[in-house]
């Protein structure tokens, strides 16, 4: 029996990738989970285990953004990513980097921004926000930080048109780890650059 060639096309998790694309695009699904699994019962594969990863349906959004939303996607990510700036600028003290799918340039109209900041002092941002007298919402959020899992306070800010901005707090020396690349986390100077 012969292996299956290593590039071979799989159409099915193609065409998956490119419904959920669809999906999140036109009708403002945020979750790639979700669009995955709508996307598979509208195809009929309801029970498959073989969704394409969120990184392949990140390039289907990307591609389908280019064909099908050229005119009114840049003013919709542009808008966005002066949103996160704005907000950027105002969390400086805490070193602010930008996240996720306004970063990624796969954000449409119903998207979230979502930063990371870092602080030694879990509550520094919490009273920050408190002292300029900032709407919120706080919770926790598990994340991964030298090693092991974590919970980390997270904050929801409404940004001026409406958008939610996501904000998890993470220790000092998360912000020296590494992990950080430019295409993925983007801090003030960078995004400044994105926008000329």
């Amino acid at each position: 029996m012969s292996k299956p060639h290593p590039m071979r096309r799989d159409l099915m998790r193609e065409q998956l990738a490119h419904l959920s694309a669809r999906l999140i695009a036109e009708d403002g699904i945020t979750d790639f989970a979700f669009a995955k699994r709508k996307a598979a019962k509208q195809l009929g594969a309801a029970d498959t285990q073989h969704l394409p990863s969120n990184h392949e349906v990140e390039e289907a959004l990307h591609s389908y953004r280019a064909l099908f939303q050229h005119e009114s996607h840049p003013n919709v990510l542009y808008q966005l990513r002066e949103e996160a700036l704005s907000a950027m600028r105002m969390l400086e003290p805490y070193n602010p980097y930008l996240t996720g799918s306004v970063l990624s340039g796969t954000a449409g109209e119903n998207s979230d921004i979502n930063l990371m900041l870092f602080s030694d002092d879990t509550k520094a941002v919490l009273l920050f926000l408190l002292k300029n007298n900032i709407e919120f919402e706080d919770g926790e959020w598990k994340v991964r930080v030298g090693g092991h899992e974590e919970n980390v306070p997270s904050y929801t800010l409404t940004g001026e048109s409406g958008t939610q901005i996501h904000i998890i707090v993470l220790p000092e020396n998360a912000r020296h780890g590494g992990s950080r690349h430019p295409e993925t986390h983007a801090d003030i100077a960078a995004l400044e650059e994105l926008l000329t």
